[in-house]
């Protein structure tokens, strides 16, 4: 679970207004609007097909965005291209275990650190190891003979190794054990502490609102609600927003 926020708040990092994204004529976020601080683990829940994920995209450009605008550390990045904007510090790891199979788990890693460096810095790589000591054992194995949760750490290594000063993790718990899933958590929960901001879309709700401190719930193409997680579990939106309450 995270620590008790501090009084003071905390610099908004990642600010989102307004933000309208379509797929051909079909709109698909409808004004949404919310910020991430620095040091904050952010998590956005909602239903499949939410558009929780479209609003990660827009953020990282992987997708192109109809209006509104995004800041990152006080910065208009809106119109900014996806290598600009890892370069500014955004990394985002992509649902669904997305690695170099043919490469070794070592070799994913220093790609990872192409984002910032062209050059590579293999001195990112000893902060992963620490953080995950079974990447370090099996650093000279093909990512293809790692099983699906170790891949899915070798994913999440791959975006800290980018050095970002906000993580973006679209649904890392997909189809994972549980205890591959809290080992994650518990990871971007660290780097939070060290002053990390991270962007988290999660379907397990409970373990997202065990690590989280501010929450914002997305009912189609909106958000619909934003709070604590302790008010969060005090009301009934959650409810209401994943049974279709309105």
């Amino acid at each position: 679970m995270h620590d008790m926020i501090p009084t003071q708040p905390a610099q908004t990092l990642l600010k989102v207004t307004d933000l309208h994204v379509a797929y051909g004529k079909a709109e698909v976020v409808h004004g949404a609007s919310f910020v991430v601080p620095a040091g904050r683990l952010v998590v956005l829940l909602g239903r499949n097909g939410a558009g929780k994920s479209t609003m990660l995209h827009a953020i990282s450009s992987l997708i192109s965005k109809k209006g509104g605008k995004i800041e990152f550390d006080g910065q208009d990045i809106t119109a900014s291209g996806p290598i600009e904007i890892v370069r500014a510090g955004v990394v985002q790891v992509l649902q669904g275990h997305r690695v170099f199979h043919s490469l070794t788990v070592e070799d994913n890693l220093l790609i990872g650190t192409f984002a910032r460096n062209p050059r590579g810095d293999r001195s990112k790589l000893d902060r992963v190891y620490t953080l995950f000591p079974e990447l370090k054992e099996k650093r000279h194995q093909a990512a293809s003979r790692l099983s699906g949760g170790q891949q899915q750490i070798l994913a999440v290594g791959q975006g800290i190794v980018g050095d970002p000063r906000l993580l973006i993790l679209d649904e890392p718990s997909l189809g994972l054990a549980p205890i591959i899933i809290n080992r994650i958590l518990d990871v971007a929960t660290e780097l939070c502490r060290e002053g990390m901001a991270v962007l988290l879309v999660e379907q397990l709700v409970e373990k997202a609102l065990q690590h989280a401190h501010h929450c914002y719930l997305v009912e189609t193409g909106r958000i619909a609600w934003e709070g604590t997680p302790e008010e969060l579990r005090g009301g009934d939106m959650l409810h209401r927003v994943y049974l279709g309450g309105g």
